[in-house]
């Protein structure tokens, strides 16, 4: 039943309550009574565009509301603490509803962590802070065999496709985007009329299923490409390897869940199931890849192009960096995925066991690069549960040049972190294809929001990067950041290396575990050379 018969049923219960009143007992005005000021909620519930789940839920939603206010008194006796619930707690929700709605996001009493416990991660300030200019905050995309580089923000929305979310909220982050001044990625699904309609920039993300470029077998079509990546609101071109959430595997979208639109976007027929293979058809070895970007490179116009995945054979990234070196052909960006992120669906084994985590990801591939002397020109970005300010210097201190966020974004849309993104179930009308509970969420209002979380997430990095005494996330080093070992000793990121230095692998590098990859991996196949450990 729609929420609006409900409210016809409680209007008519109302005015029939009245009536037994006058006729038969004044207890039943009480009642009646009662069953208006119920049905003014409602409607004011019905008919507000600024909360998803009261239109979605009227009435029966003001008890989460009631439920946020009292839970800080009872917090610490019935509920999980502020930092334990997963995947993402109630301070970093409660940090990203609070940038994104312009609230007070300063905390009282000082910090509830336990800043002595293993893996505790602080950065050093300095006696002589610095400003940081809002330029400082962006990066050029793009290398010597790009025409059209990319002046990018170092904080974009990361890949969540047409499909996985509603229309509206793919309307709604590409117009926060626009607004913001920050990059907004397709995911996998294509463009659609949705990322169309507010003009914002956009990544557009090749995956295994091509989709927006494809011939009738499912391969890819450049002259489709073509006609989609040379449109000017798509400014880089990303071929997705693998994602942190599921690497290595494909999908598969029923014919029962295909709509129009989403045919329409990703160019397919009705009426069949969409496949999206576990590895690409345009290429099989690293040489076909560097080639198949130079391709695309061609097609677009000259623009970034790059690649994004989760790290797990180490001598296959190594044999991706031998085809570079072979071929003389460079990505302008490579992003890569921790296998902590993750939007929609997973197998939970995939989910919880497959893939290296973004730190361990990050600096093994800025290790690598930066041995094999490709360092220079090649833009790297990190994308896996990105929330704080903090979290972006993290990994800004590991040697990525810009970070993508994917679940804040979805929470600065108003996300309440359900756990029903694959159901078709959202509360709040995100990561749902039901046109009633897609309706709830007004693309005008949550875009200001989207806008207003990457823009106060910015701000508040500007304020931790002039306290540290840099005057850009550029000039981050390993020797600004900090942990906890698991003994209790404060550990600088220096002393958890190797580090490796320019043309250390070209060289001969003594540290092991590169050495070991390095040797393993061929230019010519993903397959390693031999297995000795």
């Amino acid at each position: 039943m729609s929420r609006y018969y409900a409210l016809f049923i409680v209007l008519f219960l109302t005015i029939a309550l009245f009536a037994l009143g006058y006729t038969v007992s004044i207890h039943f005005f009480w009642a009646a009574g009662l069953f208006a000021l119920f049905s003014m909620l409602g409607i004011r519930d019905v008919l507000q565009r600024h909360h998803s789940i009261l239109k979605n839920y009227p009435i029966i939603g003001h008890m989460r509301w009631i439920l946020e206010m009292i839970r800080p008194e009872l917090r610490q006796y019935l509920f999980s603490s502020d930092t334990e619930e997963t995947p993402f707690n109630r301070e970093q929700r409660s940090l990203v509803y609070q940038r994104s709605k312009l609230d007070n996001d300063k905390v009282p009493y000082g910090t509830k962590a336990n800043v002595y416990e293993s893996g505790h991660e602080w950065i050093n300030h300095s006696i002589a802070p610095c400003p940081v200019s809002d330029e400082a905050c962006h990066t050029i995309i793009g290398g010597k065999d790009c025409a059209k580089p990319y002046k990018s923000s170092v904080l974009n929305i990361s890949a969540m496709s047409y499909g996985a979310l509603s229309g509206n909220a793919i309307q709604a982050l590409n117009r926060g985007a626009k607004q913001g001044g920050f990059a907004h990625d397709t995911g996998e699904g294509s463009i659609s009329r949705y990322h169309r309609a507010e003009g914002g920039d956009l990544i557009w993300e090749l995956g295994t299923g091509y989709f927006g470029c494809r011939n009738a077998e499912g391969g890819f079509s450049p002259e489709a490409f073509k006609d989609q990546a040379t449109n000017d609101q798509v400014k880089m071109i990303e071929i997705k390897v693998s994602q942190g959430a599921k690497p290595g595997h494909g999908g598969i979208l029923p014919a029962a869940k295909l709509t129009k639109e989403i045919a329409e976007a990703r160019m397919i027929p009705m009426g069949q199931d969409v496949i999206s293979p576990a590895s690409h058809s345009a290429f099989s070895t690293p040489l076909e890849m560097m080639h198949f970007i130079a391709q695309l490179r061609e097609l677009s116009g000259g623009k970034p192009v790059g690649f994004k995945m989760c790290i797990g054979h180490k001598w296959e990234f190594m044999a991706i960096l031998k085809a570079m070196i072979e071929t003389g052909i460079k990505p302008d960006f490579i992003v890569i995925d921790g296998s902590e992120g993750g939007t929609g669906a997973a197998p939970i084994e995939f989910a919880n066991h497959i893939g290296t985590p973004l730190v361990e990801g990050l600096q093994f591939v800025c290790n690598a690069l930066t041995g094999a002397g490709l360092r220079d020109g090649i833009k790297v970005g990190a994308s896996g549960k990105v929330v704080s300010a903090f979290d972006m210097i993290r990994l800004f201190s590991i040697g990525a040049d810009f970070t993508n966020s994917a679940r804040a974004f979805m929470m600065a849309l108003g996300c309440i972190q359900s756990l029903s993104c694959h159901n078709n179930n959202c509360p709040t009308g995100i990561a749902t294809q039901d046109k009633l509970r897609q309706r709830s969420l007004n693309v005008k209002s949550k875009a200001i929001r989207v806008k207003n979380f990457h823009n106060n997430t910015i701000h508040a990095l500007q304020e931790v990067l002039s306290a540290s005494g840099v005057s850009g996330p550029a000039e981050l080093r390993h020797i600004h950041f900090n942990m906890r070992d698991g003994d209790g000793y404060a550990r600088g990121a220096e002393e958890n290396g190797p580090w490796l230095i320019d043309g250390e692998l070209l060289a001969g590098t003594k540290h092991k575990v590169y050495a070991r990859s390095w040797a393993r991996a061929s230019a010519e196949t993903f397959k390693p050379e031999f297995l000795h450990y």
